[in-house]
């Protein structure tokens, strides 16, 4: 066998694991987890992993705030900007890289504090803007994250180095990473599913969702808020389940020959692809009826029979995890708010709180918390200063230091990690960049991410590319 028959033989075993409904199976799972999972040096923090951490999450939800809420605004209270409101800058927290950003309209950046009010909340008095309730009410079962950081300005590369480790479009996404190494727990649905709601603003690109070089079949799929759910989940007219599955099994059969003659390994995930959507013709109306909730849980969420939104794109996905469906990615869009910052962040948080709470508070119930890890964030935060003037001001985009929350599965519950400076610019204590989210999530899935990779173009990709490290401090 030359190398390239045995390149493709690998590629060919690797499909196989991937395809199979309950993931790579005990013996190629046990590969992808440190024998000593949790034995590693301290941190740079200090802090160490304990002996061993046994894998908590099977399932996660990402709720991602696309476009960047305010941190300053939202959950990283700065009393200094109340002191300094309407006052440049001082010059000792200026940094070259952001000055330069910050000023990139010629006009002096000045402190904005935030027109919204702050409290200590739950056990640990967290302080949460008054935007966000519902958050606030649930406050001891989060992980609030304030030193996220990130070296990525603009949108679509900042969400795609939140969701690839990369900033450059045709990398794997998480979602995708997770169908490759664990797959799914139910084989009549995708394990990788994408929904959206609130006001586009900027466009919510394919590649969000991309399987990158990994076979086509762990790409996301995309439920969609209007039509059918999902493209051509109905038979055409005059065509029945039988007659449907007859054409598959001819199409089927033609790609098998057309893969005997050329071994391309993507003709088996085309051929995986066609059937997960005729199993997903049945398992799909089922998932979507929401009508099987009860009142109580409908109000909890504040969703709404028919009407697409947040709240319901949430109960959505607690019916997804139940379901077995292994990474669930739900992006708000509209946090985009270079001007009109008060009414625009009135808008997102009273779209995302509610639904945001009532997902913790029923995984909780149902049991499904601590195997369901979920996640809020956007792409970066925005800046502590004024951008516009007179009451339509806003924020510009900013990656030097965010907020983001963590709940469930492997996360240690009621505990607020890392801060920024005084005014919000900077990440200082306990600096948390996205590889280290990355191999955290990994981690609390029971994977060691330095060892899910994916031979392409000649050498070993992984998901955090050559760095990350388990944030211990989070897990419970």
């Amino acid at each position: 066998m030359n190398p390239f028959q045995q390149y493709q033989c690998d590629l060919t075993r690797r499909h196989f694991f991937g395809r199979c409904a309950t993931g790579l199976g005990a013996a190629a799972l046990t590969s992808l987890m440190a024998p000593d999972a949790g034995a590693r040096p301290a941190s740079v923090d200090g802090t160490t992993q304990p002996t061993k951490i046994a894998p908590r999450a099977k399932n996660v939800i990402y709720l991602f705030m696309s476009g960047g809420p305010s941190h300053v605004d939202t959950l990283d209270y700065k009393p200094a900007l109340e002191r300094y409101d309407g006052q440049p800058i001082p010059p000792s927290v200026i940094k070259d890289v952001h000055f330069a950003q910050i000023t990139r309209l010629n006009q002096q950046p000045l402190l904005r504090a935030s027109p919204f009010g702050f409290r200590p909340c739950g056990d640990n008095g967290t302080m949460v803007s008054d935007l966000l309730p519902h958050t606030a009410s649930v406050i001891d079962r989060l992980a609030v994250v304030r030193s996220m950081h990130s070296p990525i300005f603009n949108h679509d590369p900042a969400v795609w180095f939140l969701n690839s480790g990369d900033s450059r479009v045709g990398r794997p996404t998480v979602g995708s990473w997770l169908s490759y190494g664990l797959g799914s727990e139910n084989r009549d649905l995708p394990a990788f599913v994408v929904m959206s709601s609130g006001i586009q603003i900027q466009p919510l690109l394919d590649s969000y969702w991309g399987s990158g070089f990994l076979p086509t079949q762990h790409q996301g799929v995309r439920l969609r808020s209007e039509g059918e759910p999902v493209l051509f989940l109905s038979n055409p007219k005059g065509i029945n389940r039988a007659a449907r599955r007859e054409q598959i099994e001819a199409i089927n059969w033609m790609n098998r020959q057309h893969h005997q003659e050329f071994r391309d390994p993507e003709i088996l995930a085309r051929i995986e692809r066609y059937e997960l959507a005729f199993r997903m013709q049945a398992a799909t109306p089922d998932l979507i009826d929401v009508t099987q909730e009860t009142q109580e849980t409908m109000d909890l969420y504040g969703a709404k029979i028919g009407q697409n939104s947040f709240a319901k794109n949430c109960l959505l996905a607690r019916r997804m995890v139940e379901r077995g469906v292994r990474f669930v990615q739900l992006y708000h869009m509209g946090w985009d708010s270079h001007n009109s910052l008060v009414h625009d962040h009135r808008r997102q948080c009273s779209a995302i709180d509610r639904g945001a709470a009532a997902l913790i508070l029923d995984l909780e119930r149902r049991g499904l918390l601590d195997e369901t890890l979920v996640v809020w964030g956007g792409e970066f935060g925005r800046t502590p200063v004024v951008e516009g003037g007179g009451s339509n001001w806003g924020r510009d985009h900013h990656p030097h230091g965010f907020t983001m929350w963590m709940a469930g599965g492997g996360i240690r519950p009621g505990i607020s990690y890392g801060s920024t400076d005084e005014f919000g610019f900077h990440a200082t204590e306990k600096k948390m960049d996205v590889h280290d989210f990355h191999a955290t999530l990994l981690h609390c899935l029971g994977i060691d991410h330095t060892k899910l990779t994916y031979r392409h173009q000649g050498r070993d990709f992984r998901l955090t590319d050559v760095s990350g490290r388990v944030i211990t401090d989070l897990l419970a």
